[in-house]
């Protein structure tokens, strides 16, 4: 039986995901949704099941900005609009979930854009 590639990068993404929990220590989660066209990215509390802080290229603040909502530059300012929020919320630190993604273009670019925002991980 033929596997999509959703459901291959879901099964990356639940394992990644657990052994980061094992080694999370409580600390909130940064996710990270990428698709053709767009890059999101959530802090989400998962002791409680709330997500904290959104953004994406959707959003109304950088929709206008940008060229494409799917390049490097693009998922830059996503980073940066998360960790901005995040602290705004008072969240300084969380753990890096890359949601079966390698972490390579876009999903790196969004990772570091939110550590020079301020975000710790």
């Amino acid at each position: 039986m033929a596997t999509s590639h959703r459901e291959l990068r879901l099964k990356r993404a639940y394992r990644t995901r657990a052994s980061l929990r094992k080694r999370a220590g409580g600390r909130l989660r940064l996710s990270v949704f990428r698709s053709s066209k767009h890059i999101y990215a959530q802090v989400i509390d998962d002791t409680r099941g709330v997500t904290l802080v959104t953004a994406s290229t959707v959003d109304k603040e950088l929709k206008g900005k940008l060229k494409s909502g799917a390049d490097i530059g693009a998922a830059a300012e996503v980073g940066k609009l998360v960790a901005a929020r995040a602290k705004q919320q008072g969240v300084d630190t969380v753990f890096f979930d890359r949601g079966g993604y390698l972490y390579h273009g876009r999903v790196r670019a969004l990772a570091d854009a939110a550590r020079e925002g301020g975000l710790q991980f």
